[in-house]
């Protein structure tokens, strides 16, 4: 009889897997459904992008043009990646503080196999991204969640962390803008996690995946632009939201260089690099972003005042993000704080599916997120059935 590994029955139903089968299950039922649920966005990738995929793919001159990316690298996206991060944020790179990836859920789980080994513990922020959690259980390590509670504006309290937890912890993941409870931060939180991960020898992993999605004239940093950072800090960085690449799995991981190179030894041992021409397209993609992404988030930040606006109206305390895809909404008291029993309502009843806090950790309960990436009519609609099923 075949039976599957121990590490995988230690994995929680992932979170968007669940989703979908819960759509498709409403959707056999006869319910006309409406999601807001998953964060892919819905418009394509910038011309430019796609015609750099297109002319390089067919370039006839270059022999290496369909051999691996590891072996065949293009030299164009790490220096892509460098001059970003010198333009956007000030920071200068070296190239062995830069590995590109297959996308940043990817390298999480490899940067996991690559510094954690057996009985070691990882931190975890909570609510958070499940794929941290999912990196330790194939790392054979533990998770230690740190609550981000709304009196503490969704921060990490290091101080609230245990001795023995600090003791045993290798890495601790932060993330901000923040998934799901979309808060932001200013670089002096940046530079306390600093201190606390050079203070404990703990690396500190800052998943960077919402910067460039930001609103009302705030710009959000990056952990390495603190003095110091690079020895005890990595950033990941995905071209997914910020250019509309969900499908085209591509970003990078800056910073320590101890850290870089652990991710790249796993991926020599498990993946063979990104298509040569993803890599010029994700190029193309870093050296246009000023043109792209203020055309982006004025959509966005259309939604989300829709969003809110009508939240609020029907008596939802709430206020506007100023960064990431997502709405974090409080669950109406009549659900006693249970986020699954009021998404499972709200799909039953209105057939408008958004995600569950439960879903991001125990911490996440008593909230539900909304996804912003979604065409304006079907936003608008989802809202309507909303305001009216909170109504009754």
């Amino acid at each position: 009889m075949i039976t599957i590994a121990e590490r995988l029955q230690k994995l929680p139903p992932y979170l968007f897997v669940d989703l979908r089968q819960k759509m498709e299950a409403a959707k056999e039922r006869g319910v006309d459904v409406i999601s807001l649920g998953i964060g892919d966005p819905d418009f394509p990738t910038p011309d430019p992008v796609v015609e750099t995929l297109c002319s390089t793919i067919q370039n006839s001159e270059d022999p290496d043009r369909h051999r691996y990316g590891c072996d065949n690298p293009v030299d164009e996206f790490p220096q892509a990646v460098s001059d970003f991060y010198q333009n956007r944020f000030g920071v200068s790179l070296q190239e062995n503080q830069i590995v590109t990836t297959l996308g940043s859920k990817d390298a999480i789980v490899k940067m996991a196999l690559g510094i954690l080994n057996p009985g070691d513990v990882g931190i975890a922020a909570s609510p958070g991204y499940p794929t941290y959690n999912i990196g330790h259980v194939f790392a054979s390590a533990t998770t230690y969640y740190a609550p981000l509670l709304r009196e503490n504006d969704f921060y990490v309290d290091f101080d609230a962390i245990p001795v023995e937890v600090k003791r045993l912890a290798k890495v601790l993941w932060i993330n901000y803008p923040n998934n799901p409870t979309t808060a932001v931060a200013e670089l002096d939180f940046f530079e306390r996690a600093i201190e606390f991960g050079r203070q404990n020898n703990i690396l500190i992993a800052h998943d960077n995946a919402y910067s460039e999605n930001t609103y009302d004239g705030y710009k959000s940093p990056s952990i390495l632009q603190v003095k110091g950072a690079d020895e005890v800090a990595v950033e990941f960085f995905s071209l997914s939201k910020a250019f509309n690449m969900t499908g085209w799995r591509l970003g990078f991981v800056a910073g320590n260089a101890t850290a870089v190179e652990s991710v790249k030894k796993v991926k020599d041992n498990i993946d063979n690099g990104s298509l040569r021409a993803l890599q010029y397209s994700g190029a193309k993609a870093l050296s246009i972003a000023d043109e792209v992404t203020p055309k982006l988030n004025s959509i966005y930040q259309k939604r989300r005042d829709t969003v809110v606006d009508a939240l609020k109206q029907s008596g939802w305390s709430i206020e506007k993000p100023k960064a990431t895809m997502y709405v974090w909404a409080p669950v109406p008291e009549r659900f006693d704080g249970s986020s699954r029993a009021f998404a499972t309502a709200l799909l039953e009843d209105a057939g408008v599916v958004v995600t569950p806090g439960l879903g991001y950790g125990q911490w996440s309960e008593g909230y539900f997120r909304i996804s912003l990436t979604y065409p304006d009519k079907v936003i608008e609609e989802a809202i309507s059935r909303i305001r009216e099923f909170s109504s009754r």
